[in-house]
């Protein structure tokens, strides 16, 4: 994988200062995948925490993307693969979609009359082991700006077993709160959607059966959604779709709290065999490349990988795709809280100023 090693780079205008927001128009071809993958090569002083949160993608899904490379010393001139395809949620596609083993949220907003339907995505951090979200249908019930949080009995007894640490009874709003300072509350008992305090943790397990975004998503995403918008949370850890024809699928490690009696692989079998069967496409067992299949049931991949042999594989399709040099100043540790980061200036430019 990635021949092309040498510091020869095409600077994208699309590289911008800010955090990569995913917004695309919904395809009306039949198509189920929005995005494109991504190859970068950060400067030295950057870490894939920088890469990932730029990007709007999560720790987890950036791991998956870059196996054996360090998330705190990359390398120089090691290409990163930027995991920005998404395979969508099965339909409907309205309101808020929540899928937790791929750690990622849609936001389906009701088009306006003569626009064309839009689709949001955001990485989220979700629930740690021996909790979980509640899965099925709710609804946005309040949403709240620079929020206080009393801690529950529960979680700082929880803390002090395992931290020895105790935590106190009460966070003001603030840059150090754990629900950030945006907050959205949904009709399951004690869950909100909400910001964090700790943005280098998105895409890992570290609620309590919240669903954390980073600071600027959250921004983002809060004054967009009016009043009961539905909520469905889901347990899907193996996607199937459709590329322009181009069949694709994605895996996730299943979350033991919502356990199943099927491995990975069965269970991507029979969502491969669903997908074709909605589609129309009855293709016959020796056009999918099952050893394909099985690859990514043993490890889960979060770019969305081709499943017929007349389609480039993983590494081979990742060598195709254009390098881009990336040199954006670092977040750095003090970004590390539930504000919004400062814009980051490309190297050699005042902030601001960046081109």
């Amino acid at each position: 994988m990635f021949k092309r090693l040498i510091p020869v780079f095409p600077l994208l205008a699309a590289l911008c200062a800010g955090a990569q927001a995913a917004t695309f128009t919904l395809p009306n071809d039949g198509s189920t995948v929005v995005g494109q993958v991504r190859i970068v090569v950060p400067t030295p002083d950057n870490t894939l925490l920088d890469v990932m949160r730029h990007f709007d993608v999560g720790y987890d899904e950036i791991g998956s993307a870059n196996p054996g490379v360090s998330i705190w010393t990359p390398g120089e001139f090691t290409p990163v693969v930027v995991p920005s395809q998404f395979i969508l949620p099965p339909v409907p596609w309205k309101g808020i979609v929540i899928n937790i083993p791929q750690r990622r949220l849609y936001y389906f907003p009701l088009p306006k009359k003569g626009e064309a339907a839009k689709v949001i995505t955001y990485p989220i951090s979700i629930a740690r082991e021996g909790w979980s979200t509640p899965l099925g249908e709710t609804r946005i019930t309040a949403k709240f700006k620079d929020p206080s949080w009393f801690v529950p009995k529960s979680i700082k007894e929880e803390h002090l077993r395992d931290e020895g640490v105790e935590l106190p009874e009460y966070f003001p709003p603030g840059p150090d709160n754990p629900m950030g300072m945006l907050a959205m509350r949904t009709g399951f008992a004690g869950i909100f959607i909400h910001a964090t305090n700790r943005p280098w943790g998105v895409g890992l397990r570290t609620s309590h059966g919240c669903l954390h975004l980073y600071p600027e998503d959250a921004a983002e995403i809060f004054p967009l959604l009016p009043a009961n918008t539905p909520v469905r949370v889901i347990d899907e850890p193996v996607l199937v779709g459709n590329d322009h024809g181009r069949w694709v699928m994605a895996t996730y490690t299943p979350v033991a709290e919502y356990p199943s009696p099927f491995s990975l692989y069965t269970r991507a079998t029979v969502a491969l065999g669903n997908a074709l069967g909605r589609a129309g496409k009855a293709a016959p067992q020796a056009d999918i490349d099952w050893q394909r299949v099985q690859a990514i049931s043993r490890q889960p991949q979060s770019v969305p990988v081709a499943l017929t042999p007349d389609q480039l594989g993983l590494a081979a399709w990742l060598d195709t795709l254009p390098q881009e040099r990336y040199d954006f100043a670092p977040y750095g540790m003090d970004a590390n809280n539930a504000q919004l980061p400062e814009p980051r200036p490309r190297a050699g430019t005042e902030a601001g100023n960046g081109k």
